[in-house]
Formats: C-alpha cells, structure tokens, sequence
C-alpha cells in the first residue's frame, strides 16, 4: 500500500450546491496529524478504507488502531472473509503506523508484506479490530508489526512489513 498524502484538490468536499469548500492544503501535514484528521473527518481523501468501511479509532506517534465490521460482500468461495480483507487491514495499519512517523510532504510504500493467519472469520458482522506499530523507522526502511482481533479479543491474523520511506 502506497500511501501519499492526497492533495486538497483530492480531499475538498463539495457543498449541496457542489461548489468547493476550502481546506488547508494537506501536504503540510505531518503524518501523525494528517492520520488524526481523517479519523475526525472520514471524509478527508479517498482510499481502500472507504471501500471497505474502515474507521480510525485510535492514533498515536508510530502506533494506530482501526476497525471494520464484516459484511456478505468480504466472503471468499467457502463463505467466510477472505483474506485479502485481512491483509488489507494489516496493511493499511502497519503502514499507516510508519506514516504517523513522518514529517510533512514525507511519503512511504509497502516493500514487503508477511501474514500469518489464524482464524478463520463469519462474514455477518464481526467486528475486526486490528493495531499497528512501529518496530525500526530508518532514514530509508521502516518495519512494523500488526495483529487483527475480533470483537472477543481472539487473534484473527497477524503480520510484519517493510516500507520504503520516499524523502
């Protein structure tokens, strides 16, 4: 996952008569306080969480944790989440933990992603809450770790990255 910062052209929102409000250019932020924005506002940018009904519950420097509630269109063949709902998760967390690292106009992307899964998880509204942190932010490379969990705390599937950081 390649996560770059969107700029205000991207992210503007449109009033009822679609005309653009104006926003604060959002390639100043830093990430900590660009990640904290889109948990006040879901609405600033657009991106795989959207799609998938991602929230930002929590955001700290070099840890976040999000969340999402399973729905029929997450299942694979067998009827059950599919993994790729997962390793988004853990991607999205993994990196977003680097991110909240980094100094404005600064940007990463995923080099490598490992995950392991543990469990297998109901497509009918499970709650999936899953924390990523930091484990070495470098000049170039960083490496973090993520778990996913679901609502009664069980570990659904756990994972580590590597991130290229773009200076």
């Amino acid at each position: 996952m390649q996560m770059t910062k969107p700029s205000a052209e991207d992210t503007t929102p449109e009033g009822a008569d679609g005309a653009r409000a104006h926003v604060r250019d959002l390639s100043t932020l830093s990430g900590v306080e660009l990640l904290r924005l889109m948990a006040a506002d879901p609405g600033t940018g657009r991106n795989i969480g959207h799609l998938l009904g991602m929230r930002i519950d929590r955001v700290d420097v070099g840890e976040v944790e999000f969340s999402l509630t399973t729905r029929q269109d997450f299942g694979n063949p067998l009827g059950s989440v599919h993994g790729g709902v997962c390793a988004t998760l853990l991607d999205s967390v993994m990196g977003c933990a680097v991110h909240s690292t980094l100094e404005a106009g600064i940007g990463y992307g995923t080099l490598e992603l490992k995950v392991n899964y543990i469990r297998t998880v109901p497509v009918d509204g499970v709650l999936l809450v899953a924390t990523g942190r930091t484990i070495h932010v470098g000049r170039t490379t960083a490496t973090a770790e993520g778990q996913v969990k679901d609502g009664d705390g069980r570990l659904v599937a756990h994972g580590t990255t590597t991130c290229l950081i773009y200076r």
